[in-house]
């Protein structure tokens, strides 16, 4: 990783998670492997930032550590990319086990339980979906109709304007909200634990 930690990827250790790495190789993955409309791919931070914003419209009340949750539900994608829902399930169930390994150690790593409650998982989901209902037709060029009936339609009173940023800006906005969110969890220490400088 480029903050010089070394992360095994079939034993990943918390200790070796850093937020400005993720959120530098986030800004960095392009959402519908970079088929979208604009200057700018719609990178995987961009939308992470997007689907912790819808959580908050769907339930206003929830606790901020379920916010960060939100906003690390596609951490892992750090180091393995974006792939595909199909493609996904082709490769099987070992693939979803090596990504619960690396999503565990991203949790452990900033305070939160290794695994999100189903409920909370339920929600993000939701968040994901609705988010993945706005590229679609904004970005992708999927009909209103294709994108409602793939993923169904976004919450009532929520809509969204999606302008991609340059990854730079992705990145920035993706470490913001991380910090506020971490802070309000009441982890604003935990980011810091390891390091060994």
């Amino acid at each position: 990783m480029l903050s010089g930690r070394r992360l095994d990827l079939l034993d990943p250790s918390p200790m070796d998670i850093e937020v400005e790495d993720i959120a530098h190789g986030l800004a960095r993955v392009a959402r519908w492997n970079g088929q979208t409309l604009g200057e700018h791919a719609f990178s995987v931070a961009q939308h992470s930032v997007v689907v912790e914003e819808i959580v908050a419209h769907i339930q206003p009340g929830i606790e901020p550590r379920w916010r960060l949750a939100a906003l690390l539900h596609d951490a892992s994608e750090y180091v393995i990319g974006d792939m595909i829902s199909p493609f996904k399930a082709a490769l099987g169930v070992d693939y979803r086990k090596f990504e619960d390994r690396l999503e565990n150690a991203i949790h452990v790593r900033f305070g939160l339980p290794a695994r999100t409650p189903a409920e909370v998982k339920t929600l993000i989901k939701t968040a994901d979906r609705a988010c993945a209902f706005f590229e679609a037709i904004q970005l992708a060029g999927f009909s209103h109709a294709e994108a409602l009936d793939l993923f169904g339609a976004p919450p009532a009173g929520y809509t969204l304007h999606i302008e991609p940023l340059p990854p730079s800006q992705a990145q920035e906005r993706y470490l913001h909200r991380f910090h506020t969110l971490s802070e309000a969890a009441g982890y604003s220490s935990v980011a810091s634990a390891f390091d060994t400088e």
